[in-house]
């Protein structure tokens, strides 16, 4: 079963629904970053929030929801993103086709509609819209997380680096094989689902994979850094934020 298709079960599991808090209400106005509409690989088309770089770049960095969707948080991280030395253009991609979840339910929902194929026509047309000379790099949390790597994956000889917060990795060898950019993995030690244990094994396959994985755990909960848990774990966040900074910065030129 595909990594994607394994995390999307977890939308049936009231536990993993209990320990995300509800997003507090929040409304962003970008005076940088704009909807877009763009073609996808199955034939039908997808959204995204799309923030242009300052200065004209084949760097690209596809960001990647977590479970609630692409709402006005994720937004304010794709601005903010590109506004901290990073020359990058910033696309945001929508997996829910214009779905946004307020509540658990919701987001339970729309999770759990997400099929693997959808998603990763999505992701390809995101590469595809970033154009056959692009850098890709990509980021994504939670649920996002995992798309993260997989987007890297499918951006093939684009793929540049990875950034996935808590995010279901992938299993197979013979895929990772194929990653062609580092990869930065930020867990939580207290997360129930993915566990320490997923991360070592993790870090076991990229290994024999002969890929670079920095992995960085902290003594918080899964869903830390997540831009509209009203419960997030500051000190943790920023911290991971300043590697994640560090991680792009080394290599977008």
């Amino acid at each position: 079963m595909p990594a994607t298709a394994q995390f999307n079960l977890l939308a049936s599991n009231d536990d993993f629904a209990k320990a995300h808090a509800e997003p507090l209400p929040f409304s962003f106005t970008s005076g940088k970053g704009r909807m877009i509409t763009y073609k996808t690989a199955d034939g039908k088309t997808a959204n995204a929030f799309f923030v242009q770089a300052e200065k004209p770049t084949n760097n690209w960095i596809i960001m990647v929801h977590e479970w609630w969707g692409l709402n006005d948080y994720i937004k304010q991280e794709a601005d903010k993103l590109q506004g901290e030395g990073v020359n990058a253009n910033v696309l945001a991609v929508d997996l829910y086709d214009g779905n946004v979840a307020s509540t658990k339910d919701d987001a339970k929902k729309f999770m759990g509609m997400l099929t693997p194929a959808r998603g990763e026509s999505i992701l390809k047309g995101a590469i595809a819209y970033a154009g056959a000379k692009a850098s890709v790099y990509t980021i994504g949390w939670c649920m996002g997380g995992g798309w993260a790597l997989q987007a890297a994956l499918l951006a093939g000889t684009h793929s540049a680096g990875c950034v996935m917060y808590y995010g279901m990795p992938e299993t197979s060898i013979a895929k990772l094989k194929n990653l062609k950019g580092d990869v930065l993995g930020i867990f939580a030690e207290k997360d129930k689902w993915i566990t320490p244990e997923v991360v070592k094994k993790f870090e076991a396959d990229m290994k024999e994979a002969g890929k670079m994985l920095i992995v960085k755990s902290y003594d918080a909960d899964h869903a830390f850094a997540n831009p509209s848990n009203p419960n997030f774990e500051k000190t943790a966040t920023e911290d991971a934020h300043r590697m994640t900074l560090a991680f792009l910065r080394q290599r977008i030129k």
